[in-house]
């Protein structure tokens, strides 16, 4: 963004109001604010209590990687390639595909601290801002590629976290006060509005807090603005004895964890609008930003289509596909240009066509935003990095410093290593990259290229899988009631009967890992005689029996209040596409739908209670142990 039309933007909001008692007392490190003096070259250096790096036991740290081409990369818009162009990337033998190896080594030539890696420095204490090099490259990055747009004057800022967990319970202890049912006022409890269906590792994170946990209706896209239970309904209606109208949102907008929804423009614009009318705090965690797939609406529309009438043509087919644009237009990843589309100036055809963060339309400075590497390069890293406007960075910094203090310095330096390279031919280091350089920018976007072609297959793999699976189709032959004028008395006019019924319903997910599949309960032969949870919690245990072998998610333990989970998380299961061997993606994905078949043709009582044996400790005890913390 040019300097002139930086001076025209506004500044961002003072949201001071809104830190925690503890964090606006809190003060700059004493022992932190020499570390940017111990850079300087050729100081002597006994102020700090730093132990002598050539006493750490690791001499370089060295790891064999992938080139960022590796995977193939789908489409940048939502065109309909051959599924021959769709053929996966085979990962059966992956030590015989092109790889390069990372080297840091102990001590680098190279004595700017921005351009430094080495472990002399990576392994010692550092600043809480991050590893300079690591820090000013994803900074860099984050302003000129990701979001180069930021209406606001000077644009935001970015810390380095400890993931996107650790950046989430910093900005809780940033912004929200602790309460206390027994010691504090009712009208002192403060809230934070989550969608009906959320990631649960956060709302965990709230409730010891003291925070109202406040569900928000959404739709297929995600939270909604306006409507029965949407955002605007929650907060002009709020009842005040309940506490304090929420002043903090959390929300994952693409490919949303566990609905799937991906959020648009438009509906962005109209959410932020209420945030700045009522004074909210936006939260924004997109840990699957990366991965969105613009074949998922095409191949909806071509899959259903073909379901409803198989011959129908591709003339007719494309007429179906444009009136699902016009209708569903707002879940596209590539809306058509208009003045209500924020400006993309990223460099890089794939990041500009991606669904934008509400960094794009926030003129006020309330995002503020989660990023990770834990899906685009691997959970254990514990790395990722929060951005926002600068005076809310500063606070969490203050955080940071008495807590975390900095990522870990093994990880930093191999990502550093991994994307930037020797800075020099004296470093010694050896990047990612075939000739010894780092992958650089132009690396790392083909990397998440590959990666998001590499999880859209997938995602279209099981998907067409669902598609084909959804209706029990029954079949058989009836004598007709009349007979033909020219047969005789013994002949009959015999007809099929297909009688269809549809056992669950999901959308193709435009981003993300996850599907939502919705089951059909109240078509099941069983439904009015068994308790509708029960009847959830047996399928749910079918598929776990042989010959199925499926573990789904059940909808309930993505339910933010006991109520949603009793009313409506027993209609849902989350269906991940991304954990699973590739070869072993199309037979699971089989199974549970023959599971789902198999358990709509049970209509004797007692085979359900006869699933629903197990103690439910157990079962909720293998669920935990097989899902993870996902």
């Amino acid at each position: 963004m040019s300097v002139s039309s930086q001076s025209k933007l506004p500044e961002p909001k003072d949201l001071s109001h809104h830190l925690s008692r503890a964090t606006r007392s809190r003060q700059a490190s004493n022992i932190k604010q020499f570390y940017k003096y111990f850079s300087i070259p050729g100081i002597g250096q006994l102020a700090g209590g730093l132990p002598n790096p050539n006493y750490f036991p690791y001499d370089t740290l060295e790891a064999k990687v992938a080139l960022p081409d590796r995977f193939k990369p789908t489409p940048n818009k939502p065109v309909d390639p051959p599924l021959a162009a769709l053929a996966a990337t085979s990962l059966s033998d992956s030590t015989s595909l092109p790889s390069s190896n990372v080297l840091v080594p102990h001590a680098s030539g190279t004595t700017d601290p921005l351009r430094k890696i080495d472990l002399a420095s990576a392994l010692q204490y550092g600043t809480a801002q991050g590893y300079p090099p690591l820090y000013y490259f994803i900074r860099q990055f984050t302003r000129e590629n990701l979001h180069p747009n930021v209406p606001y004057a000077g644009g935001p800022e970015i810390i380095l976290t400890v993931g996107s967990t650790d950046g989430f319970s910093k900005a809780l202890q940033a912004l929200s006060n602790e309460w206390s049912e027994e010691k504090d006022w009712i009208r002192e409890r403060e809230g934070l509005l989550v969608e009906e269906f959320a990631y649960m590792n956060a709302v965990q994170a709230a409730r010891p807090r003291g925070l109202n946990i406040v569900p928000v209706a959404i739709d297929d896209e995600g939270m909604k603005a306006t409507g029965k239970g949407g955002l605007e309904d929650v907060l002009k209606n709020w009842d005040y004895t309940r506490g304090k109208r929420p002043h903090l949102m959390y929300t994952v907008t693409i490919g949303q964890n566990p609905t799937a929804g991906t959020l648009s423009v438009a509906r962005r614009k109209e959410i932020i609008a209420l945030c700045n009318k009522y004074d909210i705090i936006i939260l924004e965690d997109d840990p699957y930003w990366y991965l969105q797939y613009p074949s998922a609406a095409n191949k909806k529309v071509e899959a259903r289509a073909a379901r409803e009438n198989d011959s129908t043509t591709v003339e007719h087919a494309e007429k179906i596909r444009a009136n699902f644009r016009t209708h569903e237009s707002a879940r596209s990843t590539a809306p058509a240009p208009s003045s209500s589309a924020p400006q993309k100036s990223s460099g890089y055809d794939f990041l500009d066509s991606l669904v934008p963060s509400y960094l794009s339309v926030d003129t006020e400075g309330r995002v503020v935003r989660l990023d990770t590497f834990s899906k685009t390069v691997a959970p254990g890293c514990r790395l990722g990095w929060i951005t926002a406007q600068p005076a809310l960075i500063e606070r969490i910094l203050r955080i940071t410093e008495t807590s975390t203090q900095q990522p870990s310095g093994f990880v930093q330096a191999m990502i550093a290593e991994l994307i930037m390279g020797p800075q020099s031919k004296k470093d010694g280091g050896q990047g990612g990259a075939k000739d010894g350089s780092g992958w650089k920018v132009d690396g790392w976007v083909r990397w998440l290229e590959g990666l998001r072609g590499n999880y859209e297959r997938r995602m279209n793999a099981m998907c067409q899988i669902l598609e084909d699976g959804q209706f029990l189709v029954k079949a058989g032959r009836r004598n007709s009631l009349t007979a033909h004028a020219s047969s005789s008395d013994d002949d009959e006019d015999e007809w099929a009967v297909v009688e269809k019924t549809q056992m669950y319903a999901f959308d193709w997910p435009l981003g993300g890992m996850f599907i939502w599949l919705h089951i059909n309960f109240p078509s099941h032969p069983l439904f009015k005689k068994v308790e509708p949870a029960r009847l959830s919690h047996a399928l749910w245990i079918l598929w776990t029996t042989k010959p199925f072998l499926v573990l789904a998610s059940p909808g309930n333990i993505f339910s933010p209040t006991p109520e949603i989970a009793q009313q409506k998380g027993w209609q849902f299961f989350r269906l991940c596409f991304a954990a699973c061997d590739e070869e072993l993606l199309a037979p699971i994905s089989k199974r549970l739908v023959e599971g789902v078949a198999a358990f709509w043709r049970i209509k004797d009582v007692g085979k359900i209670e006869e699933l629903l044996k197990d103690e439910e400790a157990t079962v909720d005890a293998r669920c935990v142990q097989m899902m993870g913390p996902c």
